[in-house]
C-alpha cells in the first residue's frame, strides 16, 4: 500500500459524499491531492492559479449549485489568499471544504521555504479546523484520516453552511513512480441526514394568536436564496393576515410564487426610495408593533436604520440553527424553525386563512378602476426616453412633484388592513416615481440610468450577479422588471470588492445553459482581473461594466465627497479601459458612451450567439455624483400630507 494511499482516499470520500467540483492551484506541496483528484473519475477539477480568485470562482460554483465545493491549494501564502472567500462563504453561509497543503509538523518555524502556520488558518471566520494525521502508516490513522474527512464536509454543510479547512502535512515524495496506478478506496463515509425541526402545537397557536392579535405586524426578509416553497408560503402568509412584506432585491421575494399570481400585489421592494421620503407622518403611519424577520443581510440602509429607531415591541427571528444577528436592537425571540415551514405552519389555520378569498400567493388590495398604482399621484403624461450625451444639458426639472399620498386612519377598516395600506401605497408611489424619474428627457448620460435601462432587457431565468459599491445599491434601488425571473446575487456577507467577478464566473461555470449577468464597477473589475484566467469557456457569461474611472461612491456619500483629498486618497482615479481585458480572455467586448449606443449595444451584448462578452458604459463621475443628487432631491420634496 502506498504511503499516500489515505491522501488518496480523499477524493473518493469526497465524491461519495457529494463533491463533485474541486477548484485547485498549482504547486509543488499539493502535488499529491492534486493527482488525486485529478485522476478520480467522479470528480471535475478545474484549474485556476489566482488563489483569490480560485476561491470565489469554488464560492461561486458552491453558491449555484447549493453543494459544498472543495479548493486544493499549496502550502505557504497560498492558503491566505483564499481568506476573502472564506470569510465571504462563512458570512452567507455557502459551504467551502478547503484543502491547505502543509510541511510535516516538525518543520513549521524552521525557515523552510514555503512555510507559514497554517493550523487554523481562517480563525473565528471558519465553521472549523481540521488537521489530516501526517502518517497514516498505522490502521488507526487510516480510520481517523477517512473519519476526519467525513467529518468536515458534514460540519461544512451543517445549516448554517460555511467553509471549513482541512490542513494536510505531506512528506516527500509526492508523486507517484511512471505508470503507477492510483487506487481510491474502499472508504466508508460517515453521511449526516438533515432534518427540520417544528414547533409543538401548542407554541405554533400562541404565536398565531400573537400575529392575530398584533395590529402592526411586518415581515423583513434579509438575503435569502430562491426558494419556491418559501415565495409561497410567505405570500399565503401575508394574504391570510394582511400584513406587508418587505425585502431587499437579494432576497429574491420578487421571482413569481405560483401560476396565475397577480404580480401587482408582490412583496414590497422600493423602500430605498420611500424610506428616504423626509416625512414623520409616513414613518409613524408605517412603523411596525411586531417585527418578523427572516435571511441574512440588508442592502437598505434606510431601512435599517428606520427599524433601528422604531423600535417594535415584539421581533421574532426565524431560523432554523446558528447564531443570530439583533441587527436592528429589538431581538425578543428566536423561532427555530425553517422560513418556509414556519410561514406555512402559521398560515394553515383555517380560521385564518378563511377570513379572506385571495388568489393563491398574492396580499389582497381594494381593486381600482386606474391604470396607476394606489398612492401615485400623476400630474402629466410619461415622458418619452430621449437620447443625450454625456455633455447634454441637465434634466428637464420635474415641475410639480410626484407626490406620495397615503391612506388616512379608516375607522371602518380592519386593524391590519389600515396599516397594510400605507406600506401598499409607499411602494406603489415609488414605483411610479423611478418610472418618471428615469424616463425624463434631457439626461446627461450616467451609469444611474444606464443601469435602469441595463436591467430592463434582462433576459428571462438570469442569475444576476450586483458587484458591491454602488451597482448593488443602484439595482436595489431600481428592481428587476415586474413578472420577470431573475434570481439575484450579491456578495453581501462582508460586502468587499475584491471578489465580484470570480463569484459570478464560478456562476457560470456550475450552470453553462444558463444566461449569467454580472454589473459591476471598474475598482471592483479591475482589482478582480484575474477571475478570467483560467481555460474554462463561459459562453453564457455576460459583464456590464460601468466604468467612471473612479471609486465613484465616494462622491455619493457624505463625509469623503465634501473633502479635498476625495479625488486622490478616496476616489483613486484610474485611466483604465477594458478592452485589453476583453481582448487577453476573448471575450466580445463592445463599448457605449451615449444613450444611443446603450440601446443599440443591448440587445446585441444579451444575445445568447454573442457568447462571453464585456460592455463597458463609460461615465463621468461628476456628472453620475450630481445626477443622483437630483435624483435624491427629487424624492425629498415628492410628498404631500394626507
Amino acid at each position: 500500500m502506498s504511503s499516500l494511499q489515505a491522501v488518496h482516499n480523499i477524493p473518493e470520500i469526497c465524491a461519495r459524499l457529494g463533491i463533485t467540483d474541486v477548484v485547485l492551484s498549482p504547486g509543488s506541496r499539493c502535488a499529491p491531492l492534486t493527482i488525486a483528484f485529478a485522476r478520480h473519475p467522479d470528480i471535475q477539477v478545474r484549474t485556476v492559479p489566482d488563489e483569490r480568485a480560485a476561491a470565489f470562482i469554488g464560492l461561486g460554483l458552491a453558491q449555484a449549485q447549493r453543494r459544498a465545493v472543495a479548493l486544493v491549494c499549496t502550502s505557504g501564502t497560498a492558503g491566505l489568499n483564499y481568506a476573502p472567500a472564506v470569510a465571504e462563504a462563512y458570512f452567507q453561509q455557502i459551504p467551502l471544504v478547503v484543502f491547505t497543503a502543509d510541511r510535516p509538523p516538525e518543520w513549521i518555524d524552521q525557515l523552510d521555504g514555503q512555510t507559514i502556520r497554517q493550523a487554523d488558518l481562517y480563525g473565528a471566520h471558519a465553521k472549523g479546523s481540521f488537521t489530516f494525521p501526517a502518517d497514516t502508516t498505522h490502521p488507526d490513522a487510516q480510520w481517523h484520516a477517512a473519519r476526519l474527512i467525513s467529518e468536515a464536509i458534514g460540519l461544512a454543510e451543517q445549516f448554517p453552511a460555511g467553509p471549513v479547512q482541512i490542513n494536510v502535512p505531506l512528506r516527500e515524495p509526492f508523486y507517484p513512480k511512471q505508470g503507477e496506478e492510483l487506487q481510491f478506496g474502499p472508504v466508508r463515509v460517515t453521511r449526516e441526514l438533515p432534518g427540520r425541526s417544528l414547533l409543538p402545537a401548542a407554541q405554533l397557536q400562541e404565536l398565531r394568536d400573537a400575529i392575530r392579535n398584533t395590529s402592526r405586524v411586518l415581515v423583513v426578509a434579509g438575503q435569502h436564496r430562491y426558494n419556491a416553497d418559501l415565495l409561497l408560503a410567505v405570500r399565503q402568509f401575508a394574504a391570510a393576515y394582511q400584513v406587508p412584506v418587505v425585502g431587499d432585491l437579494i432576497a429574491n421575494l420578487h421571482l413569481p410564487a405560483a401560476a396565475g399570481y397577480d404580480q401587482r400585489n408582490a412583496p414590497l421592494g422600493r423602500q430605498d426610495v420611500f424610506m428616504a421620503v423626509p416625512e414623520a407622518g409616513l414613518k409613524e403611519a408605517l412603523k411596525p408593533e411586531l417585527l418578523i424577520t427572516f435571511g441574512q443581510s440588508l442592502i437598505s440602509k434606510a431601512l435599517k436604520l428606520y427599524l433601528r429607531g422604531a423600535k417594535p415591541a415584539e421581533h421574532w427571528h426565524i431560523q432554523p440553527a446558528g447564531a443570530v444577528a439583533d441587527t436592528f436592537q429589538s431581538l425578543t425571540k428566536i423561532v427555530r424553525m425553517e422560513p418556509a415551514d414556519f410561514f406555512a405552519e402559521l398560515s394553515s389555520d383555517s380560521h385564518v386563512t378563511s377570513q379572506q378569498e385571495h388568489v393563491a400567493g398574492s396580499i389582497p388590495v381594494e381593486p381600482t378602476n386606474s391604470a396607476e398604482p394606489q398612492g401615485f399621484d400623476s400630474n402629466r403624461g410619461h415622458a418619452t426616453s430621449q437620447d443625450a450625451t454625456r455633455v447634454a444639458p441637465r434634466p428637464q426639472p420635474l415641475g410639480e412633484p410626484v407626490r406620495l399620498t397615503w391612506a388616512s386612519a379608516d375607522a371602518d377598516a380592519p386593524a391590519k388592513v389600515a396599516y397594510l395600506r400605507p406600506w401598499q401605497a409607499a411602494e406603489n408611489w415609488a414605483t411610479g416615481f423611478l418610472r418618471e424619474f428615469m424616463q425624463q428627457p434631457n439626461q446627461p448620460f450616467n451609469e444611474f440610468t444606464a443601469i435602469y435601462r441595463a436591467l430592463q432587457q434582462l433576459p428571462d431565468h438570469t442569475a444576476l450577479h450586483l458587484a458591491n459599491s454602488m451597482a448593488v445599491r443602484y439595482a436595489n434601488i431600481l428592481g428587476v422588471p415586474a413578472g420577470r425571473i431573475v434570481e439575484v446575487f450579491a456578495n453581501r456577507g462582508t460586502s468587499g470588492i475584491d471578489g465580484c467577478t470570480s463569484t459570478a464566473v464560478g456562476a457560470a461555470l456550475a450552470q453553462p445553459n444558463r444566461p449569467v449577468v454580472l454589473l459591476t464597477g471598474d475598482v471592483a473589475f479591475f482589482y478582480d482581473r484575474n477571475a478570467f484566467w483560467h481555460n474554462y469557456p463561459t459562453p453564457n457569461l455576460k459583464v456590464i461594466l460601468f466604468n467612471n474611472h473612479a471609486g465613484g461612491i465616494f462622491r455619493l456619500i457624505d463625509g469623503p465627497r465634501q473633502q479635498p483629498e476625495l479625488e486622490e486618497f478616496f476616489e483613486t482615479r484610474q485611466p483604465l479601459t477594458a478592452e485589453n481585458t476583453a481582448r487577453d480572455f476573448k471575450l466580445r467586448y463592445l463599448s457605449v458612451s451615449t444613450f444611443t449606443e446603450l440601446e443599440s449595444a443591448l440587445p446585441v451584448f444579451f444575445a445568447a450567439e454573442s457568447g462571453a462578452a464585456l460592455l463597458e458604459i463609460t461615465t463621468d463621475s461628476p456628472t453620475n455624483a450630481e445626477f443622483f443628487e437630483q435624483y435624491r432631491a427629487a424624492v425629498r420634496s415628492s410628498f404631500s400630507t394626507p
